[in-house]
């Protein structure tokens, strides 16, 4: 009997039932008789948030082409869910056929966020498989994991067989042939770790010797055009927070932003040829019929033929009523031709990312972007028929002011002013809002070795900028113990692992969601285990001092990130890869900015 079935009519007295059940129109499904490899992609969270991640879909989509091979999809159950799947003894089921985690050949988590550790190890205890590496000693299951929190493993080297580090889509491949040749061959589990670790991009801890992890070089897929995209991605039977297309024009980033792990560790910049984006955007928009086509990316207005490509993309739309929107924008490439191009199915605000009020701290951070750059492209989203504008600002940045704090609101006035500018002084005030969320220092970035501001200090510069925020504004601010916490585990070591083990058994799971995270678990967790979680959030290191993730080896050399942490101690800013190549190390000297 299958899961659904078995279940009944419980599952209509939990939230969001079809979250559960699968069915959606381009599941992929195939005969168990023809699978000589099972795979469970797990999504450590809840399936609203999976369904929106296109990375959930690449992979999936890439891994059911082949042959012989299935991937089904588990995500984090809520907490009424998982009530009912303990209560009943039910192990969590794969959407696809209704099987437990035990049964997969490979259970693959994808790493999002910190934040989400818990559900990784509540996501295998509920699907009835060992959380410690060493537990599992078969074969299968074997358990991997990827995604950016990958760039720091160590927090979660007790619970994982192998990472795979970077861009997921080739040695995801090589990964399947190498499971494929072993269960066929009847290889045993160490014979199989030792021949992962020979795969570059893959970390197994296992393998760790005593003179401690050897270097692994992050993968990197160095033509988009080729790369596997999934023009017929699954359709959720039920809302999930993106419904649209996601069309991706680029990776990395050439900007240089010393706080952002995403544009360090993403380089260098890749890009997809505007011919190969019209194909894969109006396939999946006649495979999905979504009305929204979002082109996504670290800064979507830096692709090198955006204007092109949307005046293409917007003969297909147009018609079809289907909006063109960028979610990711740079003020100082916004143009008004973009502006116009936006507005041509729908109007709707747009989102830019100062990052810091004042020029000095911008400076600070490498954003590399005046004031008037900003107030003119909103005066000319204004113009163009826009009623709102997003900013996103950050707090807590290394060497920031109360002066800095105060500059927030000021730029939010500017830009209220420059709405009066654009649509005369009778005109309804803009929609604008303020998005703050607190500094969390990443491996891999410059600021990795800075310290975190004190959580009790992050709410009193909050509390200062919503004092002197105009009326008009709406600003909302990320809760810093939650960065807190994001903080300590982004910059853990393997010993970590022990206290986040201990938080989980005491409840904690879902901490991404303020209704479900639980702070005092953690501090109690971490005491339990001897261990200061300040001393990983709050405490600056030195350039001497080993750090947990040097092992991987993100593109980046540590000691340009170096360079650039004491470039912005100073005030002083790099230009980006498309003015100068700064001899990171990513391009391995041959930077070069956009390749298209």
């Amino acid at each position: 009997m299958g899961f659904i079935e078995s279940f009944g009519q419980r599952l209509a007295s939990i939230r969001k039932p079809a979250a559960y059940t699968g069915g959606e129109y381009g599941a992929v499904m195939k005969d168990l008789a023809d699978v000589r490899l099972s795979v469970a992609f797990c999504f450590p969270d809840t399936y609203d948030i999976g369904m929106s991640h296109l990375g959930l879909q690449i992979l999936y989509g890439l891994i059911n082409s082949l042959p012989h091979v299935w991937c089904e999809r588990a995500f984090a159950p809520r907490p009424d869910m998982e009530e009912l799947l303990r209560q009943s003894d039910t192990p969590l089921p794969s959407l696809e056929s209704g099987r437990a985690l035990r049964d997969f050949d490979v259970i693959a988590f994808t790493l999002q966020y910190e934040l989400c550790y818990t559900n990784v190890l509540n996501m295998l205890d509920l699907g009835g498989v060992p959380i410690h590496a060493r537990a599992r000693s078969g074969l299968s299951p074997l358990v991997i994991a990827g995604g950016p929190c990958a760039l720091n493993p160590e927090p979660l080297t007790d619970f994982i067989d192998a990472f795979v580090v970077g861009d997921g889509e080739e040695v995801t491949l090589e990964l399947m042939g190498l499971l494929l040749e072993a269960k066929a061959q009847g290889s045993d589990k160490q014979t199989l770790l030792r021949s992962l670790s020979r795969v570059e991009g893959i970390y197994v801890p296992a393998s760790v010797g005593d003179g401690g992890p050897a270097p692994v070089r992050r993968r990197v897929v160095a033509d988009l055009d080729t790369a596997y995209f999934p023009t017929r991605p699954v359709v959720p039977n039920t809302e999930v927070v993106h419904e649209r297309v996601m069309l991706e024009l680029f990776r990395g980033c050439r900007r240089g932003c010393r706080f952002c792990q995403a544009g360090w560790a993403n380089r260098p910049v890749r890009a997809a040829s505007p011919a190969t984006l019209l194909t894969r955007a109006k396939a999946a928009c006649e495979h999905t019929g979504y009305d929204e086509i979002a082109l996504t990316s670290l800064s979507s207005s830096d692709y090198p033929h955006i204007s092109r490509l949307c005046a293409e993309l917007l003969e297909y739309t147009v018609p079809r009523r289907v909006n063109l929107s960028l979610p990711s924008l740079r003020a100082d490439s916004f143009s008004s031709e973009l502006s116009e191009q936006t507005l041509k199915v729908r109007k709707s605000g747009l989102t830019f990312a100062p990052e810091a009020g004042t020029q000095r701290l911008r400076d600070v951070i490498n954003k590399n972007l005046t004031e008037d750059e900003l107030l003119s492209a909103c005066q000319a989203a204004f113009a163009g028929g826009h009623g709102g504008v997003k900013l996103y600002f950050m707090l807590g940045l290394p060497t920031e002011t109360d002066e800095d704090v105060s500059a927030i609101a000021a730029l939010a006035r500017k830009v209220i002013s420059r709405h009066r500018s654009a649509k005369g002084g009778k005109a309804a005030p803009p929609r604008v809002s303020l998005s703050v969320s607190c500094f969390v220092p990443k491996p891999h970035t410059p600021f990795q070795w800075a310290e975190m501001i004190h959580p009790a200090e992050m709410a009193r510069r909050a509390e200062l900028l919503r004092a002197q925020c105009p009326r008009a504004v709406t600003l909302r601010w990320h809760d810093p113990l939650t960065s807190y916490w994001e903080a300590v585990l982004a910059r853990g070591g393997g010993e970590t692992g022990k206290a986040l083990e201990a938080a989980w058994r005491a409840g904690a799971r879902l901490d991404a969601w303020s209704e479900h995270f639980k702070p005092r678990l953690w501090q109690e967790a971490f005491a339990s285990q001897g261990i200061d979680p300040s001393d990983y959030a709050l405490r600056a290191r030195s350039a001497d001092e080993a750090l947990p993730w040097a092992h991987i080896r993100a593109g980046v050399r540590a000691r340009h990130l170096w360079q650039e942490y004491q470039r912005a101690l100073a005030g002083v800013t790099t230009p980006d890869c498309a003015e100068a190549c700064s001899g990171c190390g990513a391009c391995e000297g041959g930077g070069k900015g956009h390749e298209s």
